[in-house]
């Protein structure tokens, strides 16, 4: 009887688990294939690349943050677990068997007992079945790998953060990361940004290299630490192409003491997520039209009396309604003054009052994350300074969004958008001369969008099917060189652009961005002007 409970529990356990209730829009598996199979035609010859899940973060205590895939390896997998480690070769691999394989994933193991605390797994099965690799191993498996690292050319990988913990059991990823290191002869020392910089100088002419000298020091004043590095300091303070060539040979024989390369994998990721796919496009347009209501319905409830923290709750409670995961990034609510810290987000003004809230959120839909920023005035009315500003910043965007388009620079709408705002803080006095205009519009215009919010890219001239944030802003401080009216005044309006060969898309036009189409939409009713709850004193 004893054995007969037992078979009926492991039979339930392994046939259940994976027919749980889940939505049914995710990417598909022929999609991550696909995005694999690309990887693998920009990788160099006699190459592997070595991927790891995100770690898992403690929160505090025995508490951990709700986990959140690495999205490159979200990217080629699909796999939304932890404690995994994915394997792309350049050329195809025979096992001891015989079978021939390019790729491989060493999964996290299937464990009843852990799986009745946190959430099933998919196991090496589910791997196989659900995201179509053909060959998979539980993560343990990974310690005896047959694989020898040592004679690939590179090992394309991304070098570590240090952020991950090691957990009970014997293939987490602190196991799976120091089973990597000691087989491929990892150095202690290991600077994927001195590696990059190695690889700068050896890959460049003679006749290039007081250009590529120019490019190192800009690295050197950021990165600190590498003047240290006598190779690099000396190539940028050499005086002719004969001390250079020297250190481009020792540069050379530096980088042949291993064959890591953490730079390589950067730019093919860079290559693959700049531009989306269709099936990509219906999850990030859903992403951002979900952001777009939630700018729409606080519209239409916002009140003097709200708190930043409730604005923002009513934003992600939008989200929620329409089943996205996550918030894209920590979202930004900020009323009068506070709309002046660009990343703003404690969120704890007990209330707006009669002031302009700036509202910088992002619903993560499957993956991916959409950017929207509205400023509207809790009152429901601008004043004539708010006004005043608000619409230089419209202005500003409109020509920012005129100017993506295929073939542009990806600077083009940031020059256009300040162009405007320079020339409306002179007029309005708040500015005596154009350079002063950064004091107002600290940060740049545009940025990639997709899995992450600050998303990978080339920034190469556009290209059809990029999607970018377009989100001039102007920010006046209390205690800024102008008029006090203008004081406390902070406007970004930012939106999500689709780049086409028949211009640009406004994939966020759905939440309203002129003034007075603002106004007339706050003045409508909100299904949450009922909604009060008990008073707790």
């Amino acid at each position: 009887m004893r054995y007969l409970v037992l078979f009926v529990f492991v039979f339930l356990f392994t046939t259940s688990s994976f027919g749980q209730e889940t939505p049914q829009d995710f990417l598909s598996a022929e999609f991550h294939k696909e995005r694999r199979e690309a990887f693998r035609a920009q990788m160099p010859p006699n190459s592997v690349a070595v991927l790891f899940s995100n770690p898992v973060r403690n929160r505090a205590n025995d508490v951990d943050y709700i986990y959140h895939q690495d999205p490159d390896f979200y990217y080629l997998t699909g796999y939304r677990e932890p404690n995994t480690v994915l394997l792309i070769f350049s050329e195809n691999q025979t096992d001891t068997a015989g079978n021939s394989y390019n790729e491989m994933v060493y999964a996290q193991e299937r464990d009843p007992s852990a799986e009745q605390w946190n959430g099933k797994r998919l196991g090496v099965e589910g791997v196989k079945e659900k995201l179509g690799f053909s060959m998979a191993l539980n993560g343990k498996e990974f310690a005896k790998t047959s694989v020898d690292f040592k004679a690939f050319d590179m090992v394309l990988f991304f070098d570590f953060k240090n952020d991950y913990r090691d957990a009970r059991g014997s293939a987490d990823l602190f196991d799976l990361i120091n089973v990597f290191k000691e087989r491929t002869n990892y150095p202690s020392d290991y600077d994927a940004t001195k590696q990059q910089l190695y690889t700068m100088i050896k890959s460049t002419n003679v006749e290039n290299s007081a250009n590529v000298a120019q490019t190192l020091g800009r690295y050197l004043n950021y990165y600190t630490d590498l003047q240290k590095d006598e190779l690099l300091s000396n190539f940028v303070n050499a005086k002719d192409d004969g001390v250079r060539k020297e250190i481009k040979e020792k540069v050379t024989l530096e980088l042949k003491s291993n064959n890591l390369n953490s730079g390589v994998i950067a730019e093919i990721m860079n290559n693959l997520r700049e531009t989306k796919t269709k099936e990509e496009l219906v999850l990030l347009k859903k992403a951002i039209e979900i952001s777009a209501v939630g700018q729409v319905e606080i519209m239409k409830a916002m009140h003097p009396g709200m708190s930043e923290t409730e604005i923002q709750g009513v934003h992600e409670f939008v989200y929620k309604k329409y089943g996205a995961e996550y918030e894209g990034y920590p979202s930004i609510v900020g009323g009068g003054g506070n709309g002046c810290i660009l990343h703003y987000i404690e969120n704890n003004k007990p209330k707006v009052g009669e002031e302009l809230v700036l509202m910088d959120l992002g619903a993560e839909y499957h993956g991916y994350t959409a950017d929207v920023t509205r400023t509207i005035p809790a009152n429901g009315t601008f004043t004539p300074e708010q006004k005043a500003i608000y619409d230089i910043v419209y202005d500003a965007q409109e020509a920012g969004i005129k100017a993506s388009v295929v073939g542009a620079n990806f600077g083009g709408p940031e020059q256009a958008a300040r162009k405007v705002i320079n020339e409306g803080l002179l007029k309005l006095g708040i500015i005596s001369k154009e350079e002063e205009g950064r004091t107002y519009f600290p940060h740049g215009t545009s940025h990639y969008l997709g899995l992450d919010v600050h998303d990978k890219g080339t920034y190469a001239p556009f290209k059809e099917n990029t999607v970018i944030t377009v989100e001039p802003g102007i920010y006046i401080p209390e205690g800024s060189n102008c008029d006090e009216k203008w004081w406390g005044i902070a406007v970004r309006i930012e939106d999500d652009i689709l780049i086409t060969e028949d211009g640009p898309v406004n994939l966020s036009a759905m939440a309203p961005r002129t003034a007075e189409a603002i106004e007339a939409l706050m003045k409508e009713p909100s299904p949450l002007t009922n909604f009060e709850l008990p008073s707790l004193d």
